[in-house]
Parts: C-alpha cells; structure tokens; sequence
C-alpha cells in the first residue's frame, strides 16, 4: 500500500526531544505554539452546546479556538426557547478581524441559522485558500435533540447544498440531518448510501454519527458511525463503522459539536481524516461518559485531555465492503470492546525474526533465541518452487513459531496454522475467507497476525480480534519502502496499552538498544530484520535486551 505523501498516526512532540527520553505521548495541552482553529457557531446560553462546547473539545486537544458567534440561543437543559441569528455585518466583521491577525489551519461550523452566515463565511473562506490550505468541517446543525425546535428553512438547506457542501473537508450530521439535506424521506436510505449521495454533492468525507436517538437496527449496545473519506491527494479510500460501547448516560448535550471540534483540532493538528475522526470518536464518547447535570434536562458532555489515555475509548473499525451490520462481526466487535475477545493462538513474547530464505529458518530456529519468525518470500503465488520453500519452512522451524506472510491459501495446504497479513490483503480476501481465517483464530487452531500504521488501522485490525498486532515503522527501515512516518517509542508505548491484543513492534530495530527500547515500551515482540545477517553473537543479543526490556517494563507496568 502506498500513500502519497507520508502522514503520521499521532503527532511528534512539538519541541522534538531526543529520542531516549520519549517514554509518554506529549501533553497537547502544553503546547506553548498551538494550531488555530476557528469556530462559526452558535451561543448556548446554557453553556452545554455551540461554542461552549466547541472550546472544550478543542482544549482537550491543545488547539487554540477562535469563536464566531454566527447566533445567540436562549435554551436552558430541556429546550431552546429561542434563536437570534446575527445581523451579516456582525458576522463579516468577526470573520475579517480574525482573517487580518489569526488565519486558521481549520474552521469549523455548528448553527448558522442564516444564509448571510453561510455567505460571509464562504467570502472569507475562498480568500483563504487562495493564500493556504484550510480545511472546513461542517456540522450541520438542522434541529435541537432537546426540545425538537428546527433551524433550519428550506432556503438555508438550499444554501448548506449549494455553497458548503462543494467547499467541505468534512461533513459530520446524523442521521436525520443527512436526510434532510439530501432532500429524502426517513430511513428511506442506508446510512452508507447517505454518506455517498452527500459526497456526490460535493463533501471530500462524511461521517454520520450514530448516538441519537435513531440508533441502527440491530446495533444493539453499540454507538456506531460511519466513515466514508480517503486519504490525501487522491489516495484510497477508508470507509466503514466506527464502534464504541453505547452509554446509557441521559447527558449528551454537546455531543456532535464536541465531535465534529475534536475532528477539526486533530486536522488541525496534522492528523489525516481517517485518524482525525478516530480521535473524535474517542474524545466524545470519553466526554459523554463524564458529562453531568446542569439542570433538570440532559446535561453537556465534559472534553478533557486525558481521553487519548484510556484504552476503553480506542474504537474498533469495520473493512469497507461491511456494510450491512452482520450478527458475527457485532458479537466479536462487543467482545473485543469489553476486552473478553478469545486470545486465538497462544503469544509467547521474545524476539521475532524475518526472513525471506526458507534455508535459513532451521538454523534461526535452532539457536533458541527467537520466540517467532516469519516467513515473506515476495513472489508470485504460481511460482513452482513455492510450495517446496513452504515445506521446507515449516519442517525446521521445530518449537518456533513459523507465521507465513502472504501466500495464506497454498501456506494452509501446506500445514501452515501461523498467518501473518497486511490490512491491504486482508481487504481483498473474499467474505467467506475472512469468516474461515476468523472461525480457525476464535478456536485457536490458526494464529493470525495483522500490520497496523495508524490509528485506522489500528482499529480495524482490533475489531478482528488477531493474534497480535503489529505496529510500525517504529523507526525508519529501509528494507521497505514505507510511506508512514515512524512512529518512535512514544507510540508504540501507547500501541501496546490501546492494541488490546499482543504488539509486535518492527521496523528500524538495527540494535540491541533499540530492542530493549521497543520490549520496555511494553512490545509482546521486537522484530529484527538485518540483524539476521550479522550471525548468531547478534541474534542473542538481541534476545538478551528484549529480555532485559520485559524487566523493565514489568516494574513500569507496561509488561
């Protein structure tokens, strides 16, 4: 898979400290040169929703957020009593002081209420990006949950689908609210076909939540959203549901603006969109599930910094051909999420050897010093001295672990129980080949493991619940070209706690420092490539520092 050109999974510190001392992910919130996002939005007087809630989810994520008052509400935690919007003057002349001192990376709207809104705001926008790049994350605030009162005419539906939706980066409604402005009857579409019909009209990405009251049929005790974006310039697409457990808290206030600010500040901070909603997705139901009462009402959900810590927030993530919401994939998704999903082949930690030479895994395997190796001959599934290769493989690898990469149908015939796959080549398998690979890792006859680069994949290689997950480039390697950026220890440290699965971490281990970096971190396994042309002295050393690591990691509590 190639991705043009290279992002990162999470952000590098802003001040780059050496690399020793990047034992926790940076504190955003510390940021002394945060991004500038803006927000066009409207006052809640009441203090859950709009911009105050907007400012909240923005804070959580260290970005600095300038707000644009476009309405002023009267609303209390039961109802919205009423809506002033602003006169256009007043709108423009907020727009053209910020545009003059403090241009924006992201802005991002909640209620408009007008169309002078959405004209001023578009005036300013086209300025902008004839200078820069701005993103523009809508949410496309129609109604209110509390109270049912509507904001929205048709001329102002007319003016969200003539001028914002060509202009949007990302596009956040739910479900009613995509209806609305696709102009359809209720439930007369599914919510992937809206998200489509919404980017045929012009939004780059569009994800409908799924926390109203409207839930899916069949979700069951999931809050489930659906993602349909790509990568940058022109690159795949990334679609399917995002799932977290459902909350039965009564107080939501300010969910979906608290969603749609966090996507905005993870744009912002360079994230790209599918990792951005991932992180949105996390903040909110962290912020839901601290949200508290303000009133005899709903109360307003409460951002706060420390969501991108709890590994119960880390969503999983459904393949894009998974539209239809299949009871299998819903009961693993539930297990993996309550961390009760069966553990599939057992996972022994220790040092975890590549190679693409067939004639090499006996004397590796018998050196006692690697936990696993893997096999990866890169070569055409029809090559005649394939099958031999494997034979032979498997044959010498004695008490290793032998996990075969690629070649999984002829690697089964062969004897193979160990696999390990790309998510590219997961993606193509059939669904009936995933559901086999799936019923032999439930049972524990087949170990499964599975390439993770970025959150995105990260949680969809979860919702497989694998064997082991693997993350990298931990550092930059040259023994594949690698559009990521590398991750640092940093991340792999937060992998390891979120994975809830086994972590391998791979990629630019060239010593054994580096080994028993990425073991301290808390890796279930450290992956060496080159170091296997350096002899047997080297291969114990590195065992020996990854054993050392687990040590260390065991008295931090990353064991």
């Amino acid at each position: 898979m190639r991705l043009s050109p290279p992002h990162p999974s999470l952000p590098t510190p802003w001040a780059q400290a050496p690399e020793a001392s990047l034992t926790q992910l940076p504190d955003w919130t510390l940021d002394p040169c945060p991004p500038l996002i803006w927000s066009l939005a409207g006052t809640d007087s009441g203090g859950g929703a709009g911009l105050s809630a907007d400012t909240r989810a923005a804070a959580a994520l260290g970005v600095h957020l300038c707000p644009v008052v476009a309405a002023v509400t009267a609303q209390h935690s039961c109802a919205v009593q009423a809506v002033y919007p602003l006169p256009a003057a007043q709108i423009r002349a907020q727009l053209q002081a910020l545009e003059a001192d403090m241009p924006p990376r992201v802005i991002k709207t909640g209620l408009l209420a007008s169309v002078a809104a959405i004209e001023a705001l578009v005036e300013v926008l086209d300025r902008l990006r004839a200078q820069a790049e701005v993103a523009l994350v809508v949410d496309p605030v129609l109604g209110a949950t509390a109270g049912g009162a509507a904001f929205a005419d048709e001329a102002l539906l007319q003016a969200y689908r003539e001028r914002l939706l060509p202009r949007c980066t990302l596009l956040t409604p739910n479900r009613a609210e995509a209806e609305r402005l696709l102009g359809v009857p209720a439930d007369s579409l599914s919510i992937p076909a809206l998200a489509r019909g919404l980017q045929q009209r012009g939004a780059q990405a569009v994800c409908i939540t799924g926390g109203d009251e409207r839930a899916l049929p069949g979700s069951g005790e999931l809050a489930l959203d659906w993602v349909q974006t790509r990568l940058p310039q022109g690159g795949q697409p990334v679609c399917g549901w995002l799932a977290l457990p459902r909350l039965p808290s009564l107080h939501h206030h300010g969910s979906g603006c608290s969603f749609a600010s966090a996507a905005a500040a993870a744009l912002a901070r360079g994230f790209v969109l599918p990792d951005a909603l991932i992180l949105a997705k996390m903040l909110t139901w962290q912020a839901v599930r601290a949200g508290h009462a303000a009133g005899a009402g709903a109360g307003p959900v409460r951002a706060t910094a420390d969501f991108i810590a709890n590994s119960q927030a880390m969503p999983v993530m459904s393949q894009g051909d998974e539209e239809a919401l299949e009871r299998s994939s819903l009961g693993r998704w539930v297990q993996v999420l309550r961390g009760s999903a069966a553990p599939g082949a057992d996972f022994a930690p220790g040092l975890y050897g590549i190679t693409e030479e067939a004639s090499q895994i006996q004397a590796l395997a018998a050196s006692g010093q690697f936990a696993h190796l893997q096999l990866r001959i890169k070569t055409r599934s029809d090559d005649a001295a394939l099958p031999a290769a494997l034979r032979l493989a498997l044959r010498q690898a004695g008490a290793c672990r032998l996990w075969i990469n690629d070649h999984w149908r002829l690697a089964l015939a062969e004897g193979a129980r160990h696999l390990h796959l790309g998510q590219e080549d997961w993606a193509a398998l059939l669904p009936q080949e995933r559901e086999q690979l799936l019923a032999g890792v439930a049972t524990g006859e087949l170990g499964l493991g599975l390439s993770s680069h970025s959150l995105w994949e990260l949680a969809r290689a979860r919702a497989l619940a694998p064997s082991y997950i693997a993350c990298g480039p931990v550092w930059p390697t040259r023994t594949k070209d690698m559009p990521w950026h590398p991750q640092g220890l940093a991340q792999l440290g937060w992998w390891c706690r979120m994975a809830g699965r086994p972590v391998v971490a791979i990629g630019g281990l060239l010593s054994p420092a580096q080994t028993q970096a990425t073991a301290a971190q808390g890796a279930s396994a450290s992956c060496v490539v080159r170091a296997l042309a350096e002899g047997p002295d080297s291969w114990r050393q590195h065992a020996q520092a990854f054993a050392q690591g687990r040590l260390e990691a065991g008295k931090t509590g990353l064991g």
